[in-house]
């Protein structure tokens, strides 16, 4: 059965959907939505730099409430406003995900959800899951 996320540390959803679903069997894996680079008060940062670190800290964030880390990211997803800004993306990536290396998708988008997000973060993460007797 599908375990569905809404962790306090992030900012809840806009509208009707879940942060994430942990799904069991012979492998834990997460799938997050989009995480977009706002504070879990609601708050949207300035600039692109503190929009893309915060929805990775929302990401991690995620990680963290299903037990999982950055070793076990297997897919990450990014959308942004802002043309040429793939050095940023690629800065700020390593920083969060340090050695971690998933498969990435990097996208130049003409909008997101509001104006004022330029960045928005998904992905996915899996790991083996213990045998149950």
């Amino acid at each position: 059965m599908p375990r569905f996320l809404n962790p306090p540390t992030v900012p809840p959803p806009l509208s009707r959907y879940s942060q994430a679903v942990v799904l069991g069997g012979a492998y834990k894996r997460l799938v997050v939505s989009g995480q977009l680079g706002v504070l879990p008060d609601g708050t949207v940062p300035e600039g692109l730099e503190a929009q893309m670190v915060q929805a990775f800290d929302n990401f991690l964030s995620i990680l963290a409430a299903a037990d999982l880390t950055v070793e076990d990211v297997v897919k990450v997803t990014v959308y942004t406003t802002v043309r040429g800004s793939v050095a940023l993306y690629r800065m700020v990536r390593e920083s969060k995900l340090g050695k971690a290396a998933p498969a990435s998708t990097y996208l130049e988008v003409a909008g997101l959800a509001a104006p004022n997000y330029l960045v928005e973060i998904e992905g996915e993460a899996v790991r083996e899951a213990p045998l149950q007797l």
